[in-house]
């Protein structure tokens, strides 16, 4: 099933002339826009573009294609825009996020609603999983991005997609990091974590018990930059979110280690309470998910 992402890759390349052009228009990569339309190609079984040539040209299938992602794209504007006017003189839209979204994907969201609804005022809200499910219950948040442990029958929720983590270390720190290593030798360093109410912190207290793994010397951080940095400086092991901090390891920064056991990758969740009637919260969480992207840092 194709998305609005697709479509609106389709689109975007179509209508600006290119994939440079797109992916400007919608705050991504040029790579990503690529990787999009063969998706929908895939999907569709059929070739959009006609490849021999340099210039974005659709084929005779792709017009037809492009025609109808202008009118899906066209009616979902329309019903966005018909469903929520009425609620949205002067509103505020308070967004609880982790420090990993609001060091990636949350400026290009904050992007996303503002020019579709620009009578709304987003103010977002970074803290631990544990503050903001607090927050969002007592009606101090509208909506939360958090992983699934915030799951509870009280709320309502979106998947908006999967964060991908990787031991990381100063090179040279760990031997042998180019080679799968046992995660028992991994414990014989530094363990750089975040404190147990994060998302991670939970998530790395759960598998050192399952593994019974002690680490020989925890050093705990309430933030994602001072963990980064303490690690850059060599003070240990780190369990960091990979995708976004590649660009570190390509220049020599940081080290990915590949160390067995390995842990989950969590799921990110758009979170509103399920008892609140505010039509506009499901349409957010949408759109979080259309946006939802943990590879690059600061996305605008």
């Amino acid at each position: 099933m194709f998305t609005f992402k697709h479509l609106e890759a389709l689109y975007w390349v179509v209508k600006l002339g290119g994939f440079s052009q797109a992916a400007n228009q919608l705050h991504t990569t040029q790579s990503a826009v690529s990787k999009r339309v063969q998706e929908l190609e895939a999907l569709v079984e059929t070739q959009l573009f006609d490849r021999s040539l340099r210039t974005a040209r659709l084929s005779s299938r792709g017009e037809e294609m492009f025609r109808t992602a202008q009118r899906l794209l066209q009616e979902r504007d329309l019903a966005m825009e018909n469903f929520v006017s009425p609620q949205l003189r002067e509103r505020r839209l308070c967004i609880g996020v982790t420090e990993v979204t609001a060091l990636t994907w949350l400026p290009r969201l904050v992007n996303m609603v503002t020019s579709r609804f620009p009578r709304v005022r987003v103010e977002p809200n970074v803290d631990s999983e544990v503050v903001l499910r607090e927050k969002l219950l007592t009606g101090e948040l509208d909506l939360i991005i958090a992983t699934d442990s915030v799951r509870d029958d009280r709320f309502a929720s979106e998947h908006v997609g999967r964060l991908y983590f990787d031991w990381m270390s100063k090179p040279g720190l760990v031997r042998g990091t180019r080679r799968s290593m046992r995660a028992s030798d991994l414990m014989k360093y530094p363990i750089i974590r975040q404190q147990v109410k994060s998302a991670n912190g939970k998530l790395l207290d759960k598998w050192f018990r399952v593994n019974d793994l002690k680490p020989a010397q925890v050093m705990v951080s309430n933030s994602l930059l001072a963990q980064i940095g303490m690690t850059v400086a060599g003070a240990g092991v780190s369990y960091l979110p990979s995708a976004c901090l590649r660009v570190m390891a390509d220049v020599g920064l940081l080290e990915v280690i590949e160390a067995a056991p390995s842990l989950p990758r969590p799921e990110y969740l758009a979170t509103y309470r399920a008892d609140s009637n505010d039509t506009f919260l499901p349409l957010i969480a949408q759109l979080a998910k259309e946006t939802c992207d943990f590879t690059q840092l600061f996305q605008t």
